[in-house]
């Protein structure tokens, strides 16, 4: 099992290797980095959305892989989540 290093916005996320033309692959592993970046903040997925504003429901959904996150949120979520860490807010 190959892993590479993904990186949002600063933060660096230790994914498995997947082959780029397998839709659902590319899928968990946003999902995977979303999980991630959360677990950074260090809220639960309720905390979490509401720190946001995205609702519980589709942040789960995200999460769990079963819905496409769109990769620029993420970028902007992990954006946001590095930029609170730094001044000190998380």
């Amino acid at each position: 099992m190959d892993k590479e290093i993904y990186s949002i916005e600063g933060i660096d996320i230790e994914v498995e290797k997947i082959d780029k033309t397998d839709a659902d692959a590319v899928r968990r592993k946003m999902a995977y980095a979303f999980k991630i970046i959360r677990a950074q903040s260090g809220m639960n997925r309720k905390d979490f959305s509401a720190w946001l504003g995205i609702p519980y429901r589709t942040m789960q959904e995200w999460e769990l892989g079963r819905r496409a996150m769109p990769e620029y949120v993420l970028r902007l979520i992990a954006y946001k989540v590095q930029m609170e860490k730094e001044r000190g807010n998380l």
